[in-house]
């Protein structure tokens, strides 16, 4: 009896084990299975990214006073320049009336009273001539007097005037000095600066015209169509020049640049006050309508001589009928100074002035012959 009882505890007592081992082992395995659930959770999940604020970038903008020699002078001059307006005539051409157009250059205002220098290449034959201001205001202008022989002219506006020049001593200019032009270029970029130095000075230009330009200063500065008549100045902020012509190419061909021409201010100053004065420049006066002579026309002629001027006509009353000049003679000298490549007749005979007794030296059916006349006055 005892022992089946015994046999029954004892089964009773392993089904309770096997139980809590039943038991036991699904707590672990439920612990295990929930650990690597949430490993592979953070795995698998990525991070929230960590929000920061992104720094805007400033620009600045810095304003630099600088203050130059060259933006002094520039500004000093540059009211005084103006640009020329010349209205041309019109034309009758075959299909009837041509229009005459305008053309431009540069000037600038010498004095208070509204007396304005520029080119006389730039006004010649003009009908009408107004200048521009460096305002944009654009007043009428008189055309007191020209002189082609130094290319000068001189205009006169009303009213008040924005600034005037100072002129300076061109005598007194070195090459190498550093010099300013300004003008307009073309005619629609007023005011334009550029900046050089004084290449050389006493430089001589061939006007194609039977007399040569003289002692002009020769510079670097660029210089384009529509900056003649405009001022070349120069650091002290005086005009020492007027920008007249520039040289493109060379006698054989050669494309050249910075060769730019400017006629000295002693001679603007000289040029200016006789027109100013009297309307009109000065010239000694010999009476004769003339022919020049060089090597190529002495050999075609079979002429006595290689250089000097053939009279081709004596004008009536003149210094040269007086002294008993005729046509058909050849003037090869007037006082010391000789006729010949380097000395046209017009530059000789403005070496003189009106009045000036002088000798002048001709060969008449190859004698050489010396008569004495005192010189006229030209305008």
């Amino acid at each position: 009896m005892k022992r089946p009882v015994f046999l029954l505890l004892l089964i009773g007592m392993l089904g309770l084990a096997t139980l809590c081992g039943a038991v036991g082992g699904g707590l672990v395995a439920y612990y295990l299975y929930q650990n690597e659930k949430t490993s592979l959770s953070n795995a698998t999940t990525p991070p929230t990214p960590t929000t920061e604020a992104t720094p805007v970038a400033h620009l600045f903008v810095q304003t630099t006073q600088i203050e130059t020699t060259i933006t002094q002078v520039v500004d000093k001059v540059s009211p005084a320049v103006v640009t020329v307006v010349a209205k041309m005539p019109d034309q009758m051409g075959f299909f009837g009336v041509i229009p005459g157009g305008t053309s431009s250059g540069s000037g600038f205002i010498i004095a208070s009273e509204g007396y304005v220098i520029t080119n006389n290449h730039v006004i010649e034959g003009a009908e009408s001539v107004s200048v521009v201001l460096l305002s944009g205001e654009e007043r009428p202008a008189q055309v007191i007097g020209t002189d082609r022989f130094s290319d000068l002219a001189v205009l006169k506006i009303e009213g008040d005037v924005p600034a005037v020049v100072t002129l300076g001593n061109s005598d007194a200019l070195r090459p190498g000095e550093t010099v300013i032009a300004i003008g307009s270029p073309l005619g629609d970029f007023k005011n334009s600066v550029t900046v050089g130095v004084i290449s050389a000075t006493g430089r001589t230009i061939d006007t194609g015209e039977g007399y040569y330009l003289e002692g002009l200063l020769q510079t670097d500065a660029a210089i384009n169509q529509g900056n003649s008549g405009g001022p070349l100045v120069n650091l002290a902020g005086e005009v020492i020049g007027v920008n007249t012509l520039i040289v493109r190419t060379s006698s054989s061909g050669v494309t050249v640049e910075g060769l730019g021409f400017a006629i000295p201010s002693n001679t603007v100053q000289a040029v200016a006050t006789q027109i100013i004065e009297k309307g009109y420049v000065s010239r000694p006066y010999l009476g004769v309508r003339w022919q020049p002579i060089n090597p190529t026309l002495a050999q075609q002629y079979n002429l006595p001589v290689q250089w000097g001027i053939y009279v081709a006509e004596v004008i009536e009353g003149s210094p040269a009928e007086a002294a008993g000049i005729r046509a058909g003679d050849i003037i090869t000298r007037i006082g010391d100074l000789p006729i010949d490549a380097n000395h046209p007749f017009i530059n000789v005979l403005f070496n003189f002035k009106p009045g000036d007794e002088v000798t002048v030296e001709l060969v008449r059916r190859s004698r050489v012959l010396q008569v004495k006349l005192t010189l006229g006055e030209s305008r």
